[in-house]
């Protein structure tokens, strides 16, 4: 068996946008690489299609069945795009079948467009079918809906448009979401709405980076960024009332024979927030752990011709990894 081995963030491998794939749930996504860099210039860039401002639809007066849609911007593929006010037209349904619900989208090409659905002769939520609102082409985006009872060419009434974040309008940071930057994954606080074609959710593009680790030398005493629990108790007449509580540590190790204690690779990361590998065998390339955080040092340069080392902390926002396989 090798000897264990730690080894420190000292480059990056850079990934352009990319769509992350759906889990199952439409709540958590994932990307092709992991885990992500946080060094700046490369941080993950998360970028959900969804409006982000303006694009609010109001009726076109004077024009039959017309709506006015503000000047807007919005994630599409990745990119932010930027469209200026447009007039589009919603769509009627027959005499026998007046019912019918034209959604307001943006295209993947970053166009204003408009997506009628079937006529019915009721309205219903259910995506495709008559009367129901239509399945929004992939790569494209929702940001309001006209639904209209009458068949008569007429002004849209304000009563007649529908623009409620999540329901009629796919907004680009609605819902929040959590990052694990060591899975690369995003999961989002409610399932997306799968309102596109084939049950599809909007899609979800993120670009960055990943590590490229380079070993440190003559490092000892690893310890793993790890939650410890402790409770404490309250006396009360009828006995102690206890109440559990949960801290993060931080991860540390000692760097021992320093060079000179300030150009040293690992005096040099000092104040970043990297990641940071530990294999258990340096020979085998699992298990090991991953550890992300702002790196700390306290020298020591003792007198009489010692070596110079540094007891180093990694501050975590997160557990240190374990990867078994």
């Amino acid at each position: 068996m090798g000897n264990p081995i730690v080894q420190y963030e000292a480059g990056q491998t850079p990934y352009p946008a990319e769509v992350m794939t759906n889990s199952g749930d439409d709540r958590t996504f994932e990307a092709s690489f992991a885990p992500w860099s946080d060094v700046a210039g490369f941080e993950p860039v998360i970028r959900p299609n969804g409006l982000l401002t303006g694009g609010a639809i109001t009726p076109n007066t004077g024009t039959d069945n017309g709506v006015t849609v503000a000047a807007l911007t919005a994630w599409i593929g990745g990119e932010e795009i930027e469209d200026g006010a447009e007039n589009v037209l919603a769509s009627r349904g027959d005499s026998g079948n007046p019912y019918r619900i034209t959604s307001v989208v943006v295209t993947a090409a970053g166009a204003i467009d408009v997506q009628p659905g079937t006529e019915g002769s009721a309205f219903t939520e259910t995506r495709g079918v008559a009367g129901g609102p239509p399945e929004i082409l992939a790569g494209s985006i929702e940001i309001g809906q006209v639904r209209l009872s009458t068949h008569g060419d007429a002004d849209i009434e304000p009563s007649e448009i529908l623009a409620i974040p999540g329901v009629h309008v796919e907004r680009a940071d609605y819902p929040v979401w959590q990052v694990d930057m060591g899975l690369g994954q995003i999961t989002f606080a409610d399932a997306l709405p799968a309102i596109h074609a084939d049950g599809a959710t909007k899609e979800v593009y993120v670009s960055g980076a990943t590590p490229l680790f380079a070993p440190l030398a003559n490092v000892a005493d690893w310890v793993p960024a790890e939650t410890t629990y402790s409770v404490s108790s309250e006396d009360t007449y009828d006995g102690p009332i206890g109440a559990e509580d949960a801290s993060l540590g931080q991860a540390s190790f000692t760097a021992l024979g320093l060079r000179d204690g300030i150009t040293d690779p690992v005096v040099m990361q000092k104040g970043k927030r990297l990641w940071f590998r530990f294999r258990p065998d340096r020979d085998r390339t699992h298990p090991y752990q991953l550890t992300q955080g702002i790196l700390g040092v306290s020298r020591t340069f003792p007198a009489g011709g010692g070596s110079f080392s540094a007891s180093c902390t990694i501050t975590a926002r997160n557990e240190s990894l374990d990867v078994a396989s």
